[in-house]
């Protein structure tokens, strides 16, 4: 499973910290960052989902009020949301 997070629409609400600690606030941004992720392309994070934080992960990506975090299965497929 893997997370991708889109800085750019982040708007700095903060509730996918309170979900997964894979996410920590970047106050001078005023953003949320994904913690060791690979920027893809401009703006754009990826990581994996460590075994045992599907769950997170999932929360994480529903409690996005702008959608700034998309979950993906194995396959590629989108999942979340």
């Amino acid at each position: 499973m893997k997370v991708e997070f889109d800085e750019e629409t982040c708007i700095g609400m903060y509730q996918c910290v309170a979900e997964w600690d894979a996410f920590e606030e970047d106050k001078t941004k005023g953003k949320a960052i994904l913690e060791d992720s690979e920027e893809i392309e401009e703006g754009i994070f990826v990581r994996e989902v460590p075994e045992g934080a599907e769950l997170d992960a999932k929360f994480a990506a529903r409690t996005c009020p702008v959608d700034a975090i998309r979950i993906y299965d194995d396959d590629g497929e989108q999942l979340i949301p």
